[in-house]
């Protein structure tokens, strides 16, 4: 039996901690014996409140007993966190005796601040990114991942992607068909599709009640056809200077900008999670041909397809 160890502090984020726990609950049902004992840990024992409001009771860390994984929490108070020489000793301590060091959310903020992610891959939640690559420049961040995984230590992007890590971490111990059948429990996807990317393309562009939301669902059906403005100004039924105008207000970007970042999207989640080839891939998603992707993709990510395809399998393989 393995005992995961969930971390808490006052203002942690409350689904960083339940969406895990929810996760590891799954394959313990029915089962004897269980492969997981849970344990909510904080530096002092009592009723911790998270940043809803809602405590959770927490055991000390100095009396948690051995540790098969640590998974740290995100939230707000992290940063006050990070200040308590004792929470970072005891990370520092675990990371030499447990068999995984995970985060979830800003709380690879913990992990970096004690020193435990230098020179490694990791990523946070997007919001965190800029001050966290100032903060610890010497962590090679990968802002747009779901997770990382760099060794013994795993990292994951904001909130939600505690349970994708929880479901990599389950595959990991029990097998990819008692992951599956967990997301299956939980209503979630076994894996994302599209890629492992945090960020999406249409959140970014639409607007909330905004009047090119179909559109743009249709332009992402249609990526490998020719989407220049006349085309998108016909389907909106509007004349292209009136559509192009009309765009640009409310989505903030040009109808061409908008067109490569689906693409981007498209052509990233496929590169990352297939092995078509990448003139196939350039084709089908509109770019017509691999150099234009590849500039395209030197743009958006300072990467080419190549490189970000090895990451993906480097991670994968991991």
């Amino acid at each position: 039996m393995k005992t995961i160890a969930l971390l808490i502090f006052s203002e942690f984020q409350l689904l960083d901690v339940a969406g895990p726990v929810g996760a590891f609950e799954m394959p313990m049902r029915g089962v004897s014996p269980t492969p997981y004992q849970l344990k909510i840990i904080a530096r002092e024992a009592s009723m911790i409140r998270s940043s809803s409001g809602i405590a959770l009771p927490a055991e000390s860390f100095a009396h948690a007993g051995p540790i098969d994984t640590l998974i740290i929490s995100g939230g707000s108070g992290v940063d006050a966190e990070c200040a308590s020489a004792g929470t970072l000793a005891f990370v520092k301590a675990a990371a030499l005796s447990a068999r995984r060091v995970c985060s979830v959310c800003s709380g690879a903020v913990l992990l970096a601040a004690a020193g435990l992610l230098d020179g490694r891959r990791a990523t946070t939640h997007w919001r965190r990114t800029r001050r966290f690559q100032s903060e610890f420049p010497r962590v090679i961040l990968e802002p747009d991942r779901i997770y990382v995984r760099d060794g013994p230590y795993w990292t994951s992007a904001g909130i939600t992607a505690g349970i994708d890590l929880a479901l990599a971490l389950i595959a990991e111990d029990l097998g990819e068909e008692v992951a599956r059948r967990t997301a299956q429990m939980l209503v979630v996807y076994h894996r994302r599709p599209g890629g492992q990317s945090q960020f999406s393309a249409l959140l970014d562009i639409e607007r909330p009640n905004g009047r090119f939301a179909g559109l743009l669902d249709w332009a992402r059906a249609h990526l490998g056809e020719p989407l220049g403005v006349e085309r998108l100004a016909e389907q909106a039924a509007m004349s292209a200077r009136n559509f192009a105008r009309a765009f640009r207000a409310e989505t903030g970007v040009t109808p061409a900008k908008a067109i490569e970042q689906l693409r981007l999207e498209v052509a990233r989640g496929r590169i990352e999670s297939t092995s078509e080839p990448l003139d196939q891939i350039a084709m089908t998603t509109g770019f017509q041909d691999p150099e234009r992707m590849r500039r395209a993709f030197l743009r958006a990510f300072a990467q080419p397809p190549q490189a970000i395809r090895r990451s993906a399998r480097l991670s994968q393989a991991a």
